[in-house]
Formats: structure tokens, sequence, C-alpha cells
């Protein structure tokens, strides 16, 4: 099924949706455009990494009466209960709650295996219990590990390099014993790099897009991680809703499979860090003169990341719109309005 006749069917039928970590970067974006497309739809959060303000900008997009139909769940995954009531009358879950970062996990894994690894066991069971019709979740490239083949094939992993990464590859290793166990129909998304509007660009842990704009619009300094040739596949916010709605909708074919999401190019971060001065200093001149400041590499990080989409476009239907470029113009119009300078 194409995006284009997804979204044709969604407007013409109503299901109910249930997303964990809702006030998270990816959870509001799929919040807002569910609402758009008149779903039902119950979001869980605690706010450990998500925001109120990431809600309160979504009821301003989709206005008042598209608002209505969202049910607001504050709680922790880690709690079961939270996860059965969140899951009770639900067709379709999108698990985006989890505590992302490489390094967080580094300095953290108890926290990190507690919320990715028990909460994820507890938003499957009760997913499970309440009979929804598929159950899609966040997976992470993370789980290629080691492996040094480009482009990351689905079916071929090296071993994880972080504590996230191995929180990341139970997950799947728990749905799949739920599909051959219970028969319970589940998708992984692995994403690679996503980024975009309302990813937050503050705290000890913000991803490399918005901590840049942040930085290049206050003239502070912006590092570098190594000499600047690591590479990743940057995923626009825009593909990853695609992605996580194909996903849901898909036949029973498609389902039980873990399907890499990104836009299947690699940029490296001197390439990175040009494209984004570029759309910065359109708005601010002063900055300009701004250049990097390499320091050592990053402790679990791999060193080139880059996808082969090729299966989801095969199985879901998955077509990326947005190239990095495109992304970039969109997320730097959204940091130009958000960040104050």
């Amino acid at each position: 099924m194409s995006f284009e006749k997804l979204q044709d069917r969604l407007n013409g039928e109503s299901f109910s949706w249930l997303i964990t970590g809702c006030a998270g970067f990816i959870g509001s974006n799929l919040l807002e455009t569910l609402l758009n497309l008149g779903q039902k739809v119950t979001g869980v959060d605690n706010f450990s990494t998500g925001f109120q303000h990431n809600l309160d900008q979504v009821k301003a997009a989709v206005g008042p009466e598209k608002w209505k139909n969202f049910r607001f769940i504050q709680g922790d995954i880690t709690r079961f209960e939270i996860c059965q009531k969140a899951c009770t009358g639900q067709d379709y879950v999108l698990h985006q709650a989890a505590l992302g970062s490489v390094p967080r996990s580094v300095a953290d894994p108890l926290t990190t295996n507690e919320n990715n690894i028990t909460g994820f066991l507890n938003i499957l069971t009760a997913a499970r219990d309440a009979k929804v019709r598929r159950f899609v979740y966040a997976a992470s490239s993370s789980t290629y590990g080691d492996h040094p083949g480009l482009p990351k094939k689905e079916d071929k992993i090296g071993k994880p390099l972080s504590p996230y990464a191995v929180t990341k590859y139970v997950n799947e290793l728990y749905a799949e014993v739920f599909s051959s166990t219970y028969g319970f129909k589940t998708i992984g998304l692995r994403y690679f790099n996503v980024f975009g509007r309302r990813q937050d660009p503050f705290g000890a842990y913000a991803a490399v897009i918005p901590l840049w704009f942040a930085s290049m619009v206050r003239e502070e300094e912006v590092y570098i991680n190594g000499d600047g040739e690591t590479s990743r596949d940057f995923c626009y916010i825009d593909n990853c809703v695609q992605a996580n709605l194909l996903s849901a909708l898909a036949g029973d074919e498609a389902a039980d499979e873990v399907y890499n999401v990104a836009f299947g190019e690699r940029t490296s971060l001197n390439e990175l860090f040009v494209m984004i001065k570029d759309r910065v200093v359109r708005a601010y001149p002063r900055c300009a003169g701004l250049n990097p400041v390499f320091r050592d590499f990053r402790a679990g990080d791999v060193r080139h990341s880059l996808a082969d989409i090729s299966k989801a476009g095969k199985l879901l239907g998955y077509k990326p719109q947005f190239s990095v470029g495109q992304g970039l113009d969109l997320a730097a119009e959204w940091y130009m309005e958000n960040l104050s300078c």
C-alpha cells in the first residue's frame, strides 16, 4: 500500500491508536499526523524525555475539534497497570517510549535496562492481552553493532557496542518470541538517526542535529567527535511517521519482521556541519565565521552507518519522501522559529 492510499483510508475510517512516548520527538509527530487524519489516539508519557510543550504544539497545530480525539495518560511503562490501562480497547500500538542515547546507557545501564527492556515487555504483554491488531515498535540501527558491512541489511547484525544497543536487540528477541509463542503480530522499525521538528536541542544527550542548530544560533562552540568523517544515514521525521503508519496497516505477510527506516544515503559529520551552517547563516549572517571544534571519538559509537531500505519498500510500501537536505530545510525553519536567540 502506498502512503497516499493509506492516508486516504485513514481519512475515511477511524481506528483507536496508542502511542507510548507521545510527548517525545517521534511520538508527538505521530500524534499530530493521526489526529489530523481523524483518528482516536491515547498517549502515554512520564515526561522523562518528553515535554508538555510538544503536546501544546500538537494541540495548536490540529485545532480544538481534532484535539478532542486525544486522551492522555501520564504514567510510566515500567508499571504494568499503566500499560494495561493504556492498551485496553486499542486497535494499534505505536511504541516509541524508551531512554535513547548511547552515552546515557553507558553512564547508567540500569535505568536504560529498566525502561527499554522491562518497559517494553510490559507494553508488549499488555497489548497482547488486549488483543490489539498490530504492535509496531521503535527498534534501532544500533543493533547492527560492530558488523562492518554497508549498507546495513536486516538479516546481518554484529555484536552490540553499548548497553542501549543490547536493550534494543532484546526488544526484537521478545517480539520474535511473542510471535512464535502467542501468534501476536509485531513489526520493529530500526530507526537510523531520525531528525526534525520537536527534537530537543538541549540536555546532556541531545542528538547532533538539534544540538548543532542550537549551538550555531547562539554562537556557541560546535563539537565534532573524532575527525568528522564518521557518517550516518539521517532520516527526516516525516519519513519515520510514514513507516510507522504503513507498518500498522500492512498485511500479515509483512508482520513479524524488522525493517530499516532511513533515507538510504550516507552523510559525514563534516558534510552535516556545512549543511546546517548554510541554513543557519541564511537567517543569521553573523554566524558565518563559525568553525567546528574536534575532540575525541565517543565510546560506543559505530564509525559508519548506511541502511538498505529495499525490504521496507517491498513489503511495506515505504518510500521516503524527504532527503536529508529537504529535511534540514524544514528542520531549520522550525528551529529558527522555536530557538530563542
